[in-house]
């Protein structure tokens, strides 16, 4: 009988510990794991691990983070860039007429039509200059004189559209006297100020990005061994991206990043390699 009781008594111990171990066994199956190991081949070389770098598991793409965040801080459109110019309305509705901001190109005379000079103050005053000390014969002179604008406007209206209209005559005989239009229009060029513009918002981006996916799609993060492998556990079952962010690791004269998708499933491990052939693009390495 006490032989019985006791065996009774361990089997309900028994009981109780499976029981309580439970709950962990099923908390720790929920979960699935990361194993990768990234390498990089040089040109005309062995592939070699990439060690001691820090890859970020993100539960989104790093390419549309930055989209993302490009979306959230966009840049004023063509029109409006246009808009705010300091430049006279001509010019501006020009420019919005044309699919082109840099003044200075040395195709401009090609695309500017007499009528556009005359009609455009910016183009009209770089075409005086540009044929300006003596350097073009046959140029009409203007006859107007500004005290007769508010002294005798009728007077001063008159010769005014008299030299417009010989003007442009002069410019259809002689097109070749645009040439060189575009040097005398460095000081109104808006180009430079659109690239900064440009050249600006992608370096926010650049630096936004990065801090933006670390902050919101930061599922993990683990650096490689001497022998380029990591490893990350505790994952949640779902789609995944190993992610270089905006680094690139290097070896010989290759750089490379990855933004490689995975699928973690519950209870297994995901193993992943990365190499040139699934990285984003292939660079030339600099000095």
């Amino acid at each position: 009988m006490a032989f019985v009781r006791k065996t009774l008594v361990m089997l309900f111990a028994m009981l109780c510990l499976a029981v309580c171990a439970a709950p962990g066994a099923g908390a720790q199956s929920a979960t699935g794991s990361l194993d990768f190991a990234a390498r990089i081949t040089p040109t005309a070389a062995r592939p070699e691990p990439v060690r001691q770098f820090t890859f970020f598991v993100l539960t989104k793409s790093y390419a549309e983070i930055v989209k993302e965040v490009e979306g959230e801080n966009v840049i004023p459109t063509r029109e409006k860039f246009i808009e705010g110019l300091k430049a006279s309305p001509e010019l501006k509705e020009w420019l919005k007429a044309h699919e082109i901001l840099d003044l200075t190109m040395p195709e401009l005379d090609r695309l500017v039509t007499p009528e556009d000079i005359i009609h455009v103050p910016e183009f009209l005053l770089a075409y005086q200059h540009s044929n300006s000390g003596g350097v073009t014969s046959g140029i009409p002179k203007p006859r107007y004189a500004d005290a007769d604008k508010t002294a005798h406007p009728d007077r001063y209206n008159k010769q005014l559209q008299e030299y417009y209209v010989a003007l442009k005559k002069f410019i259809q005989n002689n097109p070749s006297t645009v040439s060189g239009i575009e040097l005398e229009l460095m000081g109104v060029n808006p180009q430079q100020q659109w690239s900064q513009i440009q050249s600006d918002h992608r370096r926010r981006i650049l630096r936004m990005a990065p801090e933006f996916a670390q902050t919101k799609y930061l599922a993990a993060k683990a650096d490689t061994d001497l022998d380029g492998r990591a490893a990350v556990s505790g994952l949640a079952p779902g789609e995944y991206w190993v992610s270089t962010l905006n680094l690139d690791a290097n070896a010989g004269d290759t750089r490379l990043g990855w933004d490689v998708p995975v699928t973690i499933r519950a209870g297994q491990t995901t193993r992943v390699d990365l190499t040139n052939l699934n990285a984003l693009e292939t660079r030339a390495s600099t000095p």
